[in-house]
Parts: structure tokens; C-alpha cells; sequence
């Protein structure tokens, strides 16, 4: 399954998770991609939309290969091959503290006048524009966990199967539009995969 872009897939989301319409669920994206994703999502079912911080940690010298991810709390993720990719706990350790301070600037910028919207007692709708590891829903999901939301639903356009399987435990309902066997990133999935910036993500998130 091709999808023409981010509007497309989330077009499509949407009415793979219409029986949430009426049920004011709070939508949150893993930044950056996502969040028009989300924004869209969230204007069909009636919902709120906010982000959820999560950041992969990079494996050295190939920054778009996750070996785990944290969340804002510092909790963190690792996939089985971290220690033999990352080489020491030293390089994990640094690239943790490097990712959580990303983790506070973007929160600074994006939701300035306002803290995060709480997911307790709601419906909550997590959004990527794909998953390859998993790693940073795996954080994503279970930050929210923590936070006591009434349904978590992890949905995303397309994932391998594997990931699924990996990710699936997190969550309590697993929506995703394509998952292919052949797999090598997101964005050959995606006609139209362009960059979403932080001065993008300050106005969706403001409007």
C-alpha cells in the first residue's frame, strides 16, 4: 500500500478509527512527522490533539538507526542488540542525557502557555507516520500507561510485521493500514515524505 502523503495516510486513519467519532478522544503524535497526522485525525473524530515527547537514542555513526528510545521522564527503551550496537553503557548513557534535553526544548516551544493535556480517564489515539524499530511508541505507549488513560490505541499507516508483534503489548488496540514483509524505511511507503519542522509543529499545535 502507497500512500500520496501525510494528509493521505491520515485521511485513511481516520476512518480506520471511526467508531471513536463522539468519543472526544485525545489524539497525540510523536513529533515531528505526525503531528499534521494527528491534527487532522483529531479534527474527524472530534477530538483533542497534543503531542507525546519520546526520542529514539542513535546507534554512533548512523543517527537514523534507533538501538532504544526515552521518554520525557527519562524511562528508557532498548531493543536486544543496544549494548553490541552502542558498544558501551557510557555512549547510551550520553546519548540519553543529549535526547532528553531535546526532549525539554521542544516542550518549552511547543506547548509554552500550557502543560501537556492529561490522558487519565480518556480514550488516546497515538500517532507516527510509521514505525520501523517500534522503539519510540514502545516509550510513547508506555509513558501514557503510567498516566491511566481509559483506552490506548496505537495507529499508524504502516509497519512491519515484526514491529507489530513487538509493539502490540504496549498498547490495547493496534490500528495499521499496511504491513508489509519487505521493509526498509517509512518513506518508501509514502509518494510525498517531506521534512516537518519545529516552526510547523508551534503553529498546528497553536491553531
Amino acid at each position: 500500500m502507497m500512500f500520496r502523503d501525510r494528509e493521505d495516510a491520515a485521511n485513511r486513519l481516520a476512518e480506520a478509527l471511526a467508531q471513536y467519532r463522539g468519543q472526544h478522544p485525545l489524539v497525540l503524535a510523536i513529533p515531528r512527522g505526525a503531528v499534521p497526522m494527528a491534527k487532522i485525525i483529531a479534527g474527524a473524530l472530534g477530538g483533542d490533539v497534543d503531542v507525546v515527547l519520546v526520542r529514539k537514542l542513535r546507534a554512533p555513526g548512523n543517527p537514523e538507526f534507533a538501538i532504544g528510545s526515552v521518554d520525557e521522564t527519562g524511562w528508557t527503551y532498548l531493543g536486544d542488540y543496544a549494548g553490541r550496537v552502542a558498544g558501551s553503557q557510557q555512549y547510551i548513557e550520553s546519548e540519553k542525557a543529549a535526547q532528553i534535553e531535546v526532549m525539554r526544548g521542544r516542550r518549552a516551544s511547543y506547548t509554552p502557555i500550557r502543560p501537556p493535556l492529561d490522558p487519565a480517564g480518556r480514550i488516546v489515539i497515538v500517532v507516527d507516520d510509521g514505525l520501523a524499530t517500534g522503539s519510540t511508541m514502545i516509550a510513547a505507549l508506555h509513558a501514557l500507561r503510567a498516566k491511566s488513560p481509559k483506552k490506548l490505541v496505537c495507529a499508524v499507516p504502516v509497519a512491519p510485521p515484526d514491529t507489530l508483534e513487538k509493539v502490540s503489548p504496549y498498547a490495547d488496540e493496534m490500528v495499521c493500514l499496511s504491513a508489509p514483509e519487505l521493509f526498509y524505511a517509512v518513506g518508501q511507503f509514502y509518494q510525498s515524505f517531506p521534512q516537518v519542522s519545529d516552526e510547523e509543529v508551534v503553529e498546528l499545535l497553536a491553531s
